[in-house]
């Protein structure tokens, strides 16, 4: 509840609460793995999201996307240290040729996180 005080006295709109959100998301995928960032993040930001009336299908995809571009981002990184175990490639090689995807991943992401309708149209 501390929290949710502490984001409704700083963040007043719903879309910039939306872009804190994707930014914090980002950074918890590049730190940590995806099943602990769940069990840790959800029930701490669920409340937040809610109070700033943000359909909890579309949270919850806004997450595994988030999460997932993380989890090829540095420091961490594990799908990039896999995909050079696995291709027998310097990881550095593939944080530079994944730069791209990783571009067009975030444009993707930028279209569902302020695109709501588009990822709730099949639930509806």
């Amino acid at each position: 509840m501390q929290m949710l005080d502490f984001f409704q006295a700083r963040i007043e709109s719903r879309l910039v609460f939306l872009v804190v959100l994707n930014l914090f998301l980002l950074a918890v995928g590049c730190t940590m793995g995806i099943f602990s960032a769940l069990v840790v993040v959800v029930p701490l930001i669920a409340p937040i999201a809610q109070a700033y009336a943000i359909d909890p299908i579309h949270l919850g995809i806004i997450f595994l996307t988030n999460l997932e571009i993380g989890a090829s981002l540095p420091p961490l990184g594990i799908n990039l240290f896999i995909a050079g175990l696995r291709f027998e490639r310097p990881v550095l090689k593939l944080y530079v040729a994944s730069l791209p995807f990783v571009a067009l991943l975030l444009f993707a992401l930028a279209i569902i996180t302020y695109l709501p309708w588009l990822s709730l149209a099949l639930v509806r």
